[in-house]
């Protein structure tokens, strides 16, 4: 009977605890408000740390929601000029050396950008958590001293790069410290660290961000913001193939 008894005041604990986790849905929602807006405009720099050498590219890029998002590559002088427009689902990259236009499509968005640890595919999905994922709320670490919530994710749509994800998100600030993305099979494909978190008025937002490809050696790729700014008029010609040559 004792042993009965323990096993229900345990089982009674457990849910007591679980019921203090949010709700995935809500927590999803916490992050989006943090890391989504209706527009941004940003300068950084991307360190890529390649086997014999690192290579930093510095780039200006402008976003309108989740759907329009145009770059330019600023330094160094090889690769100044360069321009990415993606548009809904397309993806176009000009190149000043060649003068040419060339669209980003099918296997090629899973090629590696400029030999970093970020693909294609993963500059095209920018959208709201919500929007991909259902989470739930498994329990608690901590990370680099502070105290996260640890969810997993599942995608409930079909065409989406990773089918499944893990965060530890702050749970002061709502904001991810780290990700890990999976393919369907379970694999673990990436692995993010985010740091530097900000306040950047009235939202959290890192400023430097590790992204890691765990099926290739490498100590991974930085990306550092500079400088950045919600919510701020962008000129609708930005946005067009027209720009990727001026």
């Amino acid at each position: 009977m004792k042993r009965v008894a323990f096993i229900i005041l345990l089982a009674g604990c457990l849910n007591a605890l679980h019921a203090q986790y949010p709700e995935g849905k809500q927590l999803l929602d916490r992050i989006d408000k943090n890391m989504s807006s209706e527009n941004r405009v940003f300068t950084s720099t991307m360190v890529i740390n390649g086997r014999r050498a690192t290579h930093t590219i510095k780039m200006k890029t402008w976003t309108a929601g989740e759907k329009k998002s145009f770059t330019e590559y600023l330094y160094p002088v090889r690769e100044q000029g360069t321009k990415m427009l993606k548009l809904e689902n397309q993806l176009w990259i000009y190149s000043p050396s060649t003068d040419r236009i060339i669209q980003i499509a099918g296997h090629m968005l899973r090629q590696s950008v400029m030999g970093s640890d970020l693909s294609y595919e993963d500059l095209m999905e920018d959208s709201r958590l919500t929007d991909r994922y259902s989470g739930v709320v498994t329990g608690t670490e901590t990370i680099n001293g502070r105290d996260c919530w640890v969810i997993d994710l599942k995608a409930f749509v079909p065409e989406i790069t990773y089918q499944g994800m893990k965060l530890w998100v702050d749970r002061e600030r709502n904001i991810p410290l780290r990700e890990e993305m999976y393919a369907k099979s379970g694999t673990l494909l990436k692995r993010t660290e985010l740091s530097d978190v900000e306040k950047i008025g009235t939202r959290w937002y890192p400023r430097r961000i590790l992204f890691r490809d765990m099926l290739k050696d490498g100590k991974g790729t930085e990306f550092i913001i500079e400088e950045i700014e919600f919510n701020v008029p962008i000129p609708d010609y930005i946005f067009s193939k027209a720009s990727l040559k001026k």
